[in-house]
């Protein structure tokens, strides 16, 4: 027997292109995308929790981006998810507009704090001249 190459049929014919495409790179990626996703969607939706009280108010209409002010359990406060201390708060409003141009405020207070405490942080908004503030609320489900 010979050493050399096996004999190849169609030796000098150019070869036919592959007409299957190889479709696991392009699950696997997408599988990477969707965990992605599922993990990332539930951080979007509100970055301090808050278990906010019951109302039963209809809720606001708006024409531009609110400014979120948020107290959690614990009683910091948060303006759009970034912890500001309570004595930094009053310079951290000033930096907002004001005027006509003034944001509308959304304040989230958890139900468990004291009434003063949200109350600290309402006098700190009027002493802004920021007045156009809105508290939100779950909304209550009907008793019967």
């Amino acid at each position: 027997m010979a050493m050399g190459s096996a004999p190849r049929r169609g030796h000098g014919r150019k070869r036919a292109p592959m007409a299957e495409i190889n479709v696991t790179p392009l699950v696997d990626v997408m599988l990477v995308l969707l965990i992605i996703f599922m993990v990332t969607a539930p951080l979007l939706v509100a970055g301090v929790p808050v278990n906010l009280p019951d109302s039963r108010a209809k809720p606001l209409e708006q024409q531009q981006k609110p400014v979120q002010i948020s107290l959690d359990t614990s009683g910091k406060v948060f303006v759009d998810d970034v912890e500001v201390p309570l004595p930094g708060l009053p310079d951290k409003l000033a930096s907002l507009p004001h005027g006509s141009d003034a944001p509308q405020i959304y304040l989230r207070a958890d139900r468990s704090l004291d009434y003063g405490r949200v109350m600290q942080v309402m006098g700190e908004l009027n002493r802004a001249g920021l007045n156009k503030v809105a508290l939100v609320t779950n909304e209550a489900q009907d008793q019967k």
